[in-house]
């Protein structure tokens, strides 16, 4: 009989990249390297060349002839970390290739090296035109960048009280934007004493995001960090954008990828991250061709992927805050005072979720109520109750999914049940789940805590029954409030603030059912008045509008 301890239990994680290294890294063949070689110049790189460095923007596509490339990032010391090797026939880059964000890593040639460089003009060109070569480099971007989130790799460190409402907001930043990171959580981590110390930090101070490139950043604004990590693209105000699409949900990632891939310069400005409300969800299983489900993150970052694959710029961390639709080109102002010009405007800021009227709410906003249930806050629920308010399908999808992770989910709804607002498949599966707890005609009426959220109590609207659980965490997803405060000078609105669409002022129909009453500017996705709530649906006007957009912009054509 052995004493010895039995090995470990491997689990099998089929998202993780290194189980696909051999996409993740291809070996392409040499007749791909000879089209690839059209596209480029061949150069002779001593060992130790800099290739590219970390904060480059637009940096070149290198192919691997003969010799090595290495991968690296540089510590606060000034030690290099290499952590990829490309061989013969290998290359470099990641998502950052697509569009004109800083660059997460650096590389050098670990030996005397022969390599085929393409310019970043050049690179998109070849991914244009060779469609089998660009599905091998597309794939292999995309696993790169997983491969860096889940190593936190060429990110930041974020040093905080991991349920802090600053620390939330910037970690929900990161993960939504997929820049890879690490939290070091000061209520938990054995690491943080050491970074506290190290950097001198105060607890007032927390939290902080450290750069590989010693910047400091002490509790951030989203705009502040986005502009530090270089996800902001820069604008430039003299160029006039076939379509500018405001918004980046569901709606607008569709509008972007049809209207790049059909020749339009495309711009796309979001305020938070790519996803809208969709990119909360931890996953969907009723959209059409991913029948074991994808989360809302992952089908955004696949679209954004795919406008920028067609050349859409995205300008991350930037609100619309007006419109100059007196004249043509449309003139747009961004919250940090960029103007952008656009001949067309697709509005896509879809809607937010409203928040509950209750004493001390704004108070735990971000410190125990939280309009997303992912896996970043699904941790903060490890083994605990948890409350979710609402009865639509994301408050269903957040009540399953937390579960899997809580002690025990109550979802409180005012109406008297679920069938009326939330698909049936989501409503079967509350039904039968044991950690699950529906309360119809029941309503939130307190919330107590220090820091954070300690406690909540609900009464039923019929009864008068007051319950009070012990409860860190409630997930608010209750109806929806349009994003359009910037457009009221400009375009009409219904009672309720969603755009009019379909119909000119005088109550005619408009040749699309996208149209504003402003010609030009178009409107998709939960914005629209009368749209359906759905993702697919936000897709498919999103793909549909720019049918319309064409013929505004070349009414003579066709």
């Amino acid at each position: 009989m052995s004493d010895q301890s039995p090995p470990p239990e491997v689990v099998y994680d089929p998202t993780d990249p290194m189980l696909r290294k051999e996409q993740m890294f291809p070996r392409l063949s040499p007749e791909m390297v000879r089209r690839i070689a059209a596209y480029g110049k061949e150069e002779l790189v001593p060992m130790g060349t800099l290739l590219f460095e970390r904060g480059q923007r637009g940096a070149d596509f290198f192919l691997v002839l003969d010799g090595l490339i290495e991968i690296f990032e540089t510590d606060k010391f000034g030690h290099a970390n290499v952590f990829t090797i490309h061989a013969a026939r290998q290359f470099s880059g990641e998502m950052n290739l697509f569009n004109q964000r800083s660059i997460l890593a650096s590389a050098r040639a670990a030996c005397d090296s022969k390599v085929v460089r393409v310019r970043s003009e050049d690179f998109r060109r070849m991914v244009a035109s060779e469609a089998d070569i660009s599905e091998i480099i597309m794939r292999a971007f995309i696993l790169r960048r997983v491969g860096l989130i889940r190593q936190g790799l060429g990110g930041v460190v974020l040093v905080g009280p991991g349920h802090s409402a600053d620390t939330l907001r910037l970690e929900r930043f990161l993960v939504r934007n997929g820049y890879p990171h690490k939290l070091i959580d000061t209520e938990v981590d054995p690491d943080a004493d050491g970074f506290v110390a190290c950097f001198q930090l105060r607890s007032e101070q927390l939290p902080v995001v450290i750069c590989p490139e010693r910047c400091f950043l002490q509790n951030p604004s989203n705009a502040e960090l986005a502009d530090e990590l270089g996800l902001t693209e820069t604008i430039d105000p003299q160029h006039v954008y076939d379509v500018v699409v405001v918004g980046a949900g569901p709606a607008g990632l569709a509008s972007a990828v049809y209207a790049a891939s059909e020749g339009l310069s495309t711009l796309v400005v979001e305020g938070m991250a790519p996803g809208g409300q969709a990119g909360t969800s931890s996953k969907i299983e009723n959209y059409l061709g991913f029948p074991t489900g994808i989360s809302g993150q992952a089908l955004a970052g696949r679209a954004q992927a795919q406008a920028q694959k067609f050349g859409a710029r995205l300008a991350i961390s930037r609100q619309a805050a007006s419109v100059d639709c007196s004249e043509q080109p449309f003139r747009l102002q961004l919250d940090d005072g960029q103007k952008v010009t656009a001949r067309a405007v697709i509005v896509a800021t879809g809607a937010r979720y409203r928040k509950l009227d209750v004493p001390g709410y704004a108070r735990f906003e971000g410190a125990g109520i939280h309009y997303a249930a992912t896996a970043m806050e699904g941790q903060l629920c490890k083994n605990e109750e948890v409350v979710v308010v609402g009865g639509g399908n994301s408050a269903g999808q957040a009540a399953v999914f937390l579960a899997g992770i809580a002690a025990h989910v109550h979802v409180l709804v005012r109406s008297d049940g679920l069938a009326a607002t939330m698909s049936d498949y989501l409503v079967q599966r509350i039904a039968r789940s044991a950690s699950i707890t529906l309360h119809t005609r029941s309503e939130i009426i307190g919330l107590e805590g220090d820091e954070r959220l300690r406690q909540v109590t609900w009464r039923h609207r019929d009864s008068g029954d007051l319950t009070t659980r012990p409860v860190s965490n409630m997930f608010v997803m209750i109806g929806a409030e349009p994003c359009t405060e910037w457009l009221k000078d400009c375009l009409a609105l219904d009672n309720k603030g969603f755009v009019l669409t379909g119909r000119c002022a005088e109550g005619h129909l408009l040749e699309s059912p996208f149209a504003t009453t402003k010609p030009g500017i178009f409107a998709v996705g939960d914005v629209r008045s009368g749209s359906v709530k759905r993702v697919a649906s936000s897709v498919g006007e999103g793909s549909v509008v720019v049918q319309a957009v064409h013929r505004f912009l070349a009414p003579d054509v066709g």
